[in-house]
């Protein structure tokens, strides 16, 4: 049997629902934020905790795509699709069917699985016209177009999503240089590629060299400008409609980048500041994950308080005929004040 994590251990209260003057739900979590040089900002929790970032990551997962001018001539909007955990709308599965065919492959090449696609507009597309979803619907369809790109590139073999694949191997490599930590195991993704285990710090420091890197430094912090540059420029591409990357990417207006990880993890980039921020809440809630990356958005001024997208994730909670019934809010400790 694995040895436990002991993600629990050290945990603080990070999100609290209240409803009337009860409190109904209280969310454990972890959160650091950092500065590209290693100092660290601040945190809640254990900094060091061990966790899978699931797709918060995919931005780091992009690097070897650009560092090794695989992705050179790729558009803003392919590298935003590189990053996303999209729904599957017709702008997502278009925009991956026109980059494989530009690669003169197609969606049998890809190594993400099928997925029913969370746009309700294109599932009801495909109900009326008695298809089904395939491969490109899948979140991580723009992610996997990145690594066949990359393939093509380093000339490996088809199964580009082994852990022993040079497209991998590239990968683990850049992820180990950016959070400053080798990563002691990995786990297989719901996309089927390998994803790397690191501390919550080890990301919230990769998070913070985005933030810190120059178009004018080397092939890595060029890249790392030209992919955060792409997530702020393209939020409809990174999630879409309704989803909590998307809408805080549009509030703030290309002053951070953020991105959400299965099992409640969420970063962001704040290249104004030069901060990375990491969190993870450990019961995998992803409700109290977008109230908590919200909360420090607001706390480090990049999002504005009175913005409407707040009231979504934080704040009045509403029933179904719009009355307020409660609220979800921080948790004593957590963010009780903007910096």
């Amino acid at each position: 049997m694995p040895k436990s994590n002991k993600i629990h251990d050290h945990a603080v209260p990070l999100i609290e629902l209240w409803r009337g003057d009860l409190l109904e739900s209280v969310h454990l979590g972890h959160a650091v934020v950092m500065r590209a040089d290693g100092e660290i900002v601040e945190t809640w929790g254990q900094p060091d905790v061990l966790i899978y970032p699931r797709s918060s990551c995919k931005m780091v997962q992009a690097l070897p795509l650009l560092e090794t001018g695989a992705g050179r001539d790729l558009s803003a909007a392919q590298l935003a699709l590189c990053c996303a955990s999209h729904q599957g709308a017709g702008v997502h599965v278009q925009g991956v069917a026109r980059w494989l065919s530009d690669l003169g492959l197609s969606e049998r090449d890809l190594r993400c699985g099928a997925q029913h696609a969370e746009d309700i507009e294109e599932r009801n597309r495909l109900i009326l016209a008695h298809d089904s979803a395939c491969q490109l619907h899948n979140n991580c369809s723009g992610k996997h177009a990145g690594f066949l790109t990359l393939n093509r590139h380093l000339g490996g073999h088809s199964e580009y999503v082994e852990a022993d694949h040079p497209v991998q191997r590239a990968v683990r490599q850049a992820f180990d240089e950016v959070t400053g930590m080798t990563s002691p195991l990995y786990g297989i993704d719901g996309c089927s590629a390998p994803n790397f285990a690191t501390s919550l710090q080890g990301l919230a420091l990769a998070m913070a060299r985005f933030a810190g890197a120059s178009d004018t430094g080397d092939a890595r912090t060029r890249a790392m400008v030209a992919l955060r540059n792409a997530m702020m420029a393209h939020p409809d591409l990174v999630a879409g409609e309704t989803r909590a990357c998307t809408d805080l990417m549009r509030a703030m207006g290309g002053k951070a980048a953020v991105k959400f990880g299965a099992e409640a993890v969420f970063v962001a980039i704040l290249p104004q500041a030069g901060l990375g921020i990491a969190l993870k809440i450990v019961d995998g809630g992803a409700r109290a994950a977008e109230s908590a990356i919200t909360a420090l958005l607001l706390r480090y001024g990049v999002l504005e308080r009175g913005h409407p997208v707040v009231a979504r994730y934080l704040g009045d909670l509403r029933n179904r005929r719009d009355l307020v019934v409660g609220q979800t809010r921080c948790a004593p400790g957590f963010c009780a004040n903007p910096m």
